[in-house]
């Protein structure tokens, strides 16, 4: 251990400073702040102020997060709002806060988010006259290695989609922008200019200012013990001082936020936990660091720094975090906790070998505060969907300053209008359920995640913790015979499945924006879904049965759906349920099971979202029952030309396209078991079927279609496969192309929409406006042309499109097409403003006359456009042999 650590352990100890610190007996009219009354606070020195019995909204959380949410509810109009704080106001986590604003962050919205954080910081201390400490720094991702700089060339086109300035910049560049960062081993780094440092529990203040400011009542010293739920619907929350009715209640309760929601007698789960969180302050150096010096973010060492009063601020994600809260609320503010010199010092190495002249400086002290992780690294924002009125906003991932702006706002449009102005998905607290809410889940989790934020994520990552939570009957069958597995909402699905001979170890910890080792074994089971026929677990699936005693469930569907679900038993309709604006708020394939029973099939991580806007948009009528029925049916697709062949023998029965045409259901015996609900789809577009499977069969049935299917060339595929087959079809998929901001008429969906129907379903009266304006962006299908799949950098999402060398938009999904021996992507693309900054409604002449790139970290690709997929071109390269040898199709 260096010697200035040493001398720092002897130090006396000293405070915290102002920037984390507020006074004691804070409150909002002890600093001389013109405010409303309303605003006074409950501090240590003076007495209560009195509890209202009522208000409109309660939050819970006087930290910026909560300020946030108060701030912008008041600026929409909102009135009659509480907020609450345990301890004294921003005492949580806020005064904590290393102060960094950048947008530097993983995913488009979560860019967004602090975006906009960074403008209404900027503009705080004038609205409010209240100083926030704001600078604006700049910051520098640094890169030692290719993998790193690819991974920032990458961020960068993305940036620039959103219209923020960034730079890929050299190593010597670096340097004259940071005195002192070591660049011998850089090999580059991003440089985000408008990128900040702030005060946070300043900026907490001035939020909470401007929230009084509009009425918003601030009372700090009030404990919130438990929320009070009637019929499914919040009624009043109920305090150390008494109740206060309500109908919205916003927890904002950061580190307790996971208590408060088990505390209340109706449980909601918060899946969150707490982490101990070290960053080091320095007295100022010998030649004080400017204010204004940028940020530095060295991901690959693990650490940050930003200059502080002269000095620097230093931080980092280690990588064996150390979890902390594992039971009750033990905190009513957030003290520095126990300092751990040992714990921090491979930190410490990193920051003094990336700034060797800090060698000399003096520690002013090592701050050891808590943070809180979720599940997948993303927080945790919308409605519960058990209980209505109760919001979430929490879970930031140390990210807490950088989204509260963003979050506050988009949390406050969805109380507002009913939705935020943006696609939350990503952050919608309805992508987990209650399985990710067990506390050994959650520690085991947050372990891993912490060190993740900082850890280099190649395409197709997976979470190692947490795993084999929910598994199909055919687990462990799968798995000898080299299932390698993904997860999601926390079901194991098969990616592909490994040779034997294959080196395993390889496939396991290949990481790569490049061809990946997968690649060949995936255009295996490709090739054998097209030309014999493949088995894939499709089990993970959501799938729900609404049934009803008359007309009552089909009534339900054709409001909730777009296309008409009036058809005959044993027919299947897939449809868009829709919301008013005409997005897709789920997509999915209904079958007419019988008159009144209905079988809803939905994609895997619409398990909550969907069960809710289903629940929330049904009558109260005891002859209409939806149940989840995910769990009773174990599902398998049975891909590829000969399908047709194995189920016919399985059955007796004929499966040619005369006895059991496409889109339709039908009960049947396969082996000895009966009752198997068989649809003919795929989900590819392929010629094949789905069987639904009572679970307690699913052994049975999986080993009699592997046992027949032998002669047929019969071998398991995985998910990866499904895709490059349902890509190649142009198949949009909900999640990943589709979203509660896109229209079937954007996504050349019109033929699934009853329009000539009278019926009034969600979103009609939007979708006909649409139709008569014409849509401003469009789905299209662009296969790369001058790409090479061996020596090129791959896309795989969220890449720009550009059209006759002008932005047009970006890519939402894309994969390798082994039919097409190319790279195909679908994405959005859209015309220019018109006049005035108008959408200007777009046509297939636009598409079809482009001149069309894909930008891949920066270099840009031709590729082909169209609306429809590409059903033959380049087949005729490489003709396939009629006689082709099964034995080669099963890898051996």
């Amino acid at each position: 251990m260096c010697s200035c650590v040493r001398s720092s352990r002897a130090l006396s100890p000293v405070l915290l400073p102002r920037l984390l610190l507020p006074p004691t007996g804070y409150r909002l009219a002890g600093r001389g702040l013109s405010t409303s009354p309303h605003c006074m606070t409950v501090s240590g020195d003076s007495q209560p102020l009195p509890l209202p019995s009522q208000a409109r909204v309660v939050i819970c959380g006087g930290g910026i997060v909560g300020s946030s949410v108060a701030f912008h509810l008041a600026k929409m109009g909102w009135t009659d709002i509480v907020m609450l704080e345990q301890g004294r106001l921003g005492a949580g986590t806020t005064r904590l806060c290393a102060g960094i604003v950048s947008v530097a962050k993983p995913i488009t919205i979560e860019c967004q988010m602090a975006n906009y954080s960074n403008s209404l910081y900027q503009q705080l201390e004038e609205e409010t006259g209240v100083k926030t400490g704001y600078v604006k720094t700049g910051s520098l991702c640094l890169a030692q290695n290719q993998d790193r700089f690819l991974s920032l060339k990458r961020l960068a086109s993305r940036l620039k989609v959103m219209g923020i300035s960034c730079n890929i910049i050299k190593p010597k560049e670096v340097a004259k922008l940071h005195p002192l960062v070591n660049i011998h081993d850089l090999v580059g780094a991003l440089h985000l200019p408008a990128d900040a440092v702030v005060s946070s529990p300043d900026v907490n203040h001035a939020l909470a200012v401007a929230a009084a400011g509009h009425g918003v009542q601030i009372l700090d010293r009030t404990t919130v013990q438990q929320v009070l739920v009637e019929k499914g619907q919040v009624i009043a929350v109920e305090t150390d001082r008494g109740s206060i009715e309500c109908e919205y209640f916003v927890n904002c309760a950061g580190q307790w936020a996971y208590e408060l929601g088990q505390a209340s007698e109706t449980k909601v789960s918060i899946p969150l936990h707490g982490c101990e969180h070290f960053y080091l302050l320095t007295k100022p150096l010998q030649e004080p660091l400017s204010p204004s010096t940028p940020v530095v973010m060295d991901m690959d060492g693990r650490i940050y720094a930003r200059p502080w009063q002269g000095g620097i601020l230093s931080g980092g994600f280690e990588k064996n975090p150390k979890p902390i809260f594992t039971e009750g609320r033990n905190q009513l503010e957030i003290q520095n906790m126990q300092e751990d010199w040992d714990h921090f010092e491979p930190m410490l190495g990193a920051l003094l070998r990336r700034m060797p002249g800090l060698e000399s400086a003096e520690i002013h002290q090592l701050v050891n505060c808590p943070e809180s992780f979720t599940p997948d690294m993303r927080c945790l924002m919308g409605e519960m969907p058990s209980v209505s009125g109760y919001y979430v906003l929490a879970g930031m991932n140390s990210s807490g300053l950088a989204f509260a702006g963003g979050a506050g706002k988009y949390l406050a449009e969805w109380m507002t209008y009913g939705y935020p102005t943006a696609n939350v998905w990503p952050l919608d607290i309805k992508r987990f359920g209650n399985l990710q809410s067990s506390r050994t889940f959650l520690r085991h989790r947050v372990m891993e995640v912490m060190p993740l934020l900082y850890e280099l994520k190649v395409p197709r990552w997976d979470f190692q913790t947490g795993r084999q939570l929910r598994t199909s009957p055919l687990y462990d069958r799968l798995d000898t015979q080299g299932a390698r597995w993904m997860e999601k909402h926390g079901f194991e699905r098969p990616k592909y499945f490994v040779p034997h001979g294959k080196d395993l170890l390889s496939l396991d910890q290949s990481k790569t924006f490049y061809k990946p080792d997968w690649f060949d074994i995936v255009g295996a089971e490709v090739k054998c879904c097209k030309e014999a026929i493949c088995v894939i677990d499709m089990s993970s699936f959501t799938k729900f049965e609404l049934t009803s005693q008359n007309s009552e469930a089909l009534d339900l569907l054709q409001h909730l759906c777009a296309n008409d679900l009036d058809v005959p038993v044993g027919h299947i309709v897939h449809t868009g349920m829709l919301n008013e604006r005409g997005g897709y708020e789920n997509d999915c394939s209904v079958a007419r099971v019988s008159k009144n029973n209905f079988f809803i099939v939905s994609p895997t991580d619409q398990q909550v979202h969907c069960w809710s806007w289903i629940k929330k948009h049904m009558p109260s009528d005891p002859h209409l029952h939806l149940e989840d029925v995910s769990w009773k049916y174990t599902a398998l697709n049975l891909i590829g030309p000969r399908a047709m062949d194995v189920l016919a023998e399985l059955s007796y029965v004929a499966m040619t396209p005369d006895h059991f045409p496409s889109m339709f259901c039908k009960e049947m015996s396969v082996g000895y078991a009966n009752g198997i609900r068989v649809m003919s789809m795929t989900h590819t577009g392929e010629p094949g079927f789905m069987l639904y499977i009572p679970i307690e069969y699913a052994l049975h049935v999986y080993n009699e279609v592997m046992s027949v299917g032998q002669k047929y060339g019969i071998r398991n595929a995985g998910y990866y496969a499904l895709r490059s087959l349902r890509i190649e079809k142009f198949f949009a998929f909900w999640g990943q192309d589709l979203d509660a901001f896109t229209t079937p008429l954007q996504c050349g969906r019109e033929f699934r929409v009853k329009f000539d129907k009278d019926t009034d379903f969600l979103g009609r009266e939007a979708l006909l406006q649409q139709r008569q304006d014409g849509v401003s962006r469009r789905f299209v299908m662009l296969v790369l042309e001058d790409h090479d799949t061996e020596l090129d950098l791959w896309p795989w999402w969220g890449e720009p499109i550009y059209r006759n060398g002008l932005l047009a938009g970006t890519t939402t999904s894309s994969a390798y097409s082994y039919t097409l021996e190319r790279h195909v992507c679908l994405g959005f693309v859209s015309p220019p403003p018109g006049p005035e900054g108008l959408p200007t409604p777009i046509t297939p002449d636009f598409i079809n006359r482009g001149d069309y790139e894909v930008d891949i970290a920066g270099q840009r690709y031709a590729a082909k456009a169209k609306l429809y997929p590409f059903s033959s071109l380049f087949t005729q390269q490489k003709r396939r042999k009629e006689d082709m040898e099964f034995s080669n199709l099963q890898g051996k």
